[in-house]
């Protein structure tokens, strides 16, 4: 799932049709360049034992996430010569889709809004799409269904239809908290929302790409917040529980709904995230005609846009190139080597999307400050994830059966602890084409909290792992029978699929399967993107603004941009109009 606006509400996992297990093909192969028209599929050509095309471009970007294609496609709208090298056959990274038997399943994000907004306030992912001339046709749904101790319920965003399910599921007191927490944080949502993502860039520019051309905008905003907004807004960059506690929240719904909020949204409670994600969320979730919206054709097809934009501009993708080093000569980053031994050369930079722990271990060690090296290994990770994929027949179930489930089993453990909550997605729902006729595809996981310890060191043959996957599942199980009712029987499945914290580690090369960094707000920052080696930088999850759809799009978007000129980056800004 992924929360508003585009936000992710966890980020999972698998690379190929055979999964989760095996890849499409073992060599190297070159994406063709597609048409803004094409269809959804990308297409590949044969697979070859050496590196198709030129060896070299102005900038390498290591990695097809969402933040590596999203550099990748800004790049090449400026011109740049960029080549994409991606390690497995098909692009996407955690975000990918793939095909089993005419099930085509999400593979991580699959909770989104905000892909239709346009303008300053659209959400970094709808900027940088419509930056590549795409866009990304969406079923439109306001609601999903909550299992928690108090009970079930369809909860609906918007303004006014939560407090029905406040009042019949906790309290009155629990209503008027809500109420106030809304008429505090709305207002800052102007403040929050009045720097377009695309603006920023990490260098000096950005008082003339971000600074001086949103001044009067930002002004107007905290100017609209009224005094007692204005004091409250330094508090953006604060963990949220802060604005929690000033405000005296105590009712127990309240508290653990926002934490369950929070963590989907960035792996950490209410005390752990930054204020000003929560509030641009709510501000999303909570204003006037808002939807949720669910691509036609899977969460897949966000990439295939992304790759369409990429080469509609003269940008490559080479598949199955799995990148062993990054090349550092007289200090700087000129390159990378392949597995095949290949080099390939990097005129202007090299940008990394893998995780900070995978970067690091592609790097020289000899050529980095320990400051650096300690930093990355010190800083602490979020826990792993265990996934079912299932495809099974849609007779006997509910015909109002809703896309998106979330289940809690105890408010006490807290939303963070293991085996605790379960996320299910059923997105045939609304785009009946993922499944063969009257079938349904499903998937469900715990979002970053499975530990990795558990599984370090199992044989993935052996027998010990194969009873703890049957184990370590049922929790995934039981929330999908609960959810979808008597009518689902798990032994007429036609698809069952178990993924595990080693799933992750071996196919998206995640260093110990994570979801990626634990920097709690307050406590600590996401890195920049720059590193100390020059001509290196990094983009993803494990850099500013950090984890979650729209913050790896930004942080895509800041690299491209802090790569050119002021006057291109400014160009491109009039251009989409922001």
């Amino acid at each position: 799932m992924a929360v508003s606006p585009t936000h992710q509400l966890a980020l999972p996992l698998f690379p190929g049709p055979k999964y989760p297990f095996s890849r499409t093909t073992r060599n190297s192969s070159l994406v063709p360049r597609c048409s803004s028209n094409a269809p959804t599929s990308i297409s590949v050509k044969p697979p070859t034992r050496t590196f198709p095309g030129k060896p070299e471009a102005d900038v390498v970007v290591i990695g097809s996430g969402i933040g590596g294609l999203c550099c990748a496609g800004l790049l090449a709208r400026y011109n740049q010569d960029v080549l994409v090298l991606e390690s497995h056959d098909l692009p996407g990274g955690a975000a990918h889709s793939f095909e089993i038997k005419g099930y085509k399943f999400d593979s991580g994000p699959s909770l989104f809004s905000g892909f239709q907004s346009r303008g300053p306030q659209a959400n970094p992912l709808a900027q940088v799409l419509d930056a590549l001339g795409e866009s990304i046709p969406c079923a439109k749904y306001d609601s999903w269904m909550v299992y928690i101790p108090e009970g079930e319920f369809l909860s609906r965003i918007g303004p006014t239809e939560f407090y029905k399910d406040l009042e019949q599921y906790a309290s009155q007191n629990a209503v008027r908290e809500w109420k106030k927490l809304l008429d505090a944080i709305l207002p800052l949502s102007a403040a929050a929302m009045a720097l377009p993502p695309l603006s920023i860039r990490g260098d000096l520019g950005v008082l003339s790409t971000a600074a001086t051309r949103y001044a009067p905008s930002l002004l107007k905003s905290f100017m609209g917040m009224g005094l007692q907004g204005a004091f409250a807004a330094p508090k953006l960059l604060r963990p949220f529980s802060e604005i929690m506690d000033s405000l005296e929240l105590k009712d127990p719904f309240i508290r653990n709904w926002v934490d369950l909020l929070a963590f989907l949204l960035a792996g950490v409670k209410s005390n752990g995230i930054l204020s000003a994600e929560m509030i641009y969320m709510f501000a999303e979730w909570y204003k006037p005609g808002c939807t949720l919206e669910y691509p036609l054709n899977g969460s897949g097809a966000v990439i295939d846009a992304l790759v369409r934009g990429l080469q509609k501009f003269g940008g490559r993708i080479s598949l199955g190139s799995h990148v062993e080093k990054i090349i550092v000569e007289n200090g700087k980053a000129t390159g990378v080597k392949l597995k095949s031994g290949q080099f390939i050369r990097a005129k202007k930079a090299v940008v990394s999307n893998a995780s900070m722990w995978d970067t690091l271990n592609l790097l020289p060690k000899d050529q980095l400050p320990m400051s650096y090296v300690d930093r990355v290994k010190m800083t602490p990770q979020c826990e792993s994830f265990m996934h079912l994929h299932l495809g099974f027949d849609a007779e006997g179930l509910r015909e109002d059966l809703g896309i998106h489930h979330i289940v809690v089993n105890e408010w006490e453990r807290g939303v963070d602890a293991d085996q605790n909550v379960v996320l299910i997605s059923v997105p045939s729902v609304l785009s009946p084409n993922l499944a063969p006729p009257g079938k349904h595809v499903l998937h469900a996981y715990t979002p970053g909290t499975e530990p990795f310890e558990l599984w370090e060191g199992l044989d993935r043959r052996s027998a010990e792992y194969k009873n703890l996957k049957a184990e370590r599942s049922e929790v995934m199980w039981r929330a999908v029978e609960r959810a979808l009712g008597s009518g689902f029987n798990r032994d007429k499945c036609e698809v069952k699929l178990v993924g595990t914290p080693l799933t992750h580690q071996r196919f998206l090369r995640r260093n110990r399967g994570t979801y990626g960094p634990a920097i709690q707000a307050g406590q600590g920052s996401f890195p920049g993107h720059p590193t100390p080696i020059p001509q290196l930088y990094c983009c993803g999850d494990s850099t500013f603004p950090g984890i979650g759809v729209p913050a790896v799009a930004a942080s895509g978007a800041i690299v491209a941009n802090s790569l050119v000129s002021v006057s291109q980056h400014s160009q491109l800004l009039d251009a989409i109009g922001i």
